[in-house]
């Protein structure tokens, strides 16, 4: 997590530079019980969003969407989004966010439950983004894997292993897993076969 894309968000907002906000980030994905769901995460997520920039209309918002989206994260919590969501919207309204800049970034963060069909614009290419560790190099995503356990090793193993069968088929089953034309074309083929490899293996 980049300081200074920070400040460049900070800026397109117009706000002040809220350092206390982006060090309460910080340490909540710095927390020791994240194995996946850290800084190199947001990292990567911001990565992809320089790389298609020029494609979004509204960058800052998906930018400060990925700064927050997994601010909040128990693996045993079906809230973790919208906690995540509503720490967002608090932030804005205390910097005097304009309702609709507070509802889009609101949206683009409760997208990241993945259980909408239908995405379109930057909601389609934030939640791509958050999804691109699935077409990552094989040995990254076995990496991303083990890291996924590590955050449900609470979870028996049987039990595991149903849950994320059931979850990767899921993304098998749809006709195409990323939205945006940028990431189908780049990511689709490759996260086909980590998703058919880890569940030879499950």
């Amino acid at each position: 997590m980049d300081m200074e894309n920070w400040l460049a968000i900070m800026k397109a907002y117009g706000f002040s530079e809220n350092w206390d906000t982006a060090q309460s980030l910080l340490e909540a994905h710095q927390s020791p019980s994240r194995y996946y769901h850290t800084t190199e995460h947001i990292s990567a997520c911001l990565k992809h969003l320089e790389a298609v920039k020029s494609f979004v209309d509204d960058w800052k918002s998906m930018a400060l969407a990925f700064w927050f989206h997994d601010a909040v994260y128990k693996p045993f919590s079906s809230k973790n989004e919208r906690e995540s969501a509503d720490w967002a919207m608090q932030f804005l309204e205390v910097n005097a966010a304009d309702r609709e800049q507070i509802l889009h970034v609101e949206a683009l963060i409760m997208a990241t439950c993945h259980n909408t069909s239908g995405l379109v614009g930057d909601v389609a290419t934030l939640v791509d983004i958050d999804l691109s560790i699935l077409g990552a190099r094989p040995e990254v995503y076995d990496t991303y894997s083990l890291h996924i356990r590590k955050e449900y090793r609470l979870v028996p193993k049987f039990i595991y292993k149903k849950k994320r069968k059931a979850l990767l088929q899921s993304f098998l089953d749809k006709s195409r897993i990323y939205t945006s034309h940028y990431f189908f074309e780049k990511l689709e083929k490759s996260a086909r076969l980590n998703l058919d490899r880890e569940l030879s293996h499950l």
